[in-house]
């Protein structure tokens, strides 16, 4: 999260899995004001998932710091997401409608609901549900209490990277987060790529219809830390690169 402190500085949260139980921390604030040593050893549990908050959907305020967390009927789900759903106004007005009760603002929470709602039989088939029915742009993790899940939408538009570290795999939106722990940069998600990790194995899926690619392009100009890799490539170098073109194609005379 230190490492991906760029992406977001509203808040930050981390939700911790024991294996019987769900764990949650969220403060509005930078990570280190957020989290202290003493935080850190309450949270516990051999995994976890993290997030730090840049408001696009949803006011600044503690009730929509992720990652988000409830109770469902197959147990306790934490998720948190990447991304704006274009249709997630019209989805929660009929949620709403059919007796749903929301405690946040944000857009992620639509996903929980339709998770509860769904009448698949596991958390996976569930989060595939959900998904089908969404519009937009989503990067996401979510975490039950022995299963992981990273996911990203068919068009790719938000980056999602796959690490490991001591035969543990790890899901980030960028290496640098990979990079501050030592870990090892194994491969980026793909679009419309469902990975599961469970008792230490990884499974993937293609559960969503193909769609052309649209990976956002502001990842290398603003989102992005220089010194990451996205999409396999150096955000330092494509800035480069870009400032190259952008000399080629509107040049104009400087004094030195």
């Amino acid at each position: 999260l230190h490492a991906l402190q760029h992406r977001g500085q509203e808040g930050a949260g981390i939700v911790s899995s024991t294996g019987d139980a769900l764990i949650s921390h969220r403060g509005l604030g930078l990570v280190a004001d957020v989290f202290d040593e003493d935080i850190i050893r309450r949270l516990g549990g051999d995994s976890a998932i993290g997030h730090n908050r840049y408001s696009t959907t949803g006011r600044p305020e503690l009730r929509n710091i992720q990652p988000l967390f409830a109770d469902l009927a197959f147990g306790g789900l934490s998720i948190g997401h990447n991304g704006n759903l274009t249709n997630a106004m019209g989805l929660r007005t009929k949620l709403v409608q059919r007796g749903c009760i929301f405690r946040s603002t944000s857009d992620t929470e639509v996903i929980i609901h339709l998770m509860a709602l769904s009448r698949g039989e596991d958390v996976t088939d569930r989060l595939v549900d959900a998904l089908r029915q969404i519009e937009g742009a989503y990067s996401l993790v979510a975490m039950t209490k022995d299963t992981l899940i990273g996911v990203r939408d068919p068009h790719g538009v938000r980056p999602l990277v796959l690490g490991s570290l001591d035969g543990a795999y790890i899901l980030a939106s960028e290496t640098v987060a990979l990079d501050i722990i030592g870990a090892k940069r194994e491969r980026d998600i793909a679009p419309g790529e469902m990975v599961v990790i469970r008792d230490g194995n990884l499974t993937s899926f293609k559960p969503f219809h193909p769609a052309a690619e649209r990976f956002c392009i502001f990842a290398y100009i603003y989102f992005a830390r220089p010194d990451s890799l996205v999409q396999s490539r150096s955000v330092y170098e494509a800035r480069k690169a870009i400032g190259a073109e952008l000399a080629r194609e509107a040049p104009c005379d400087v004094e030195p």
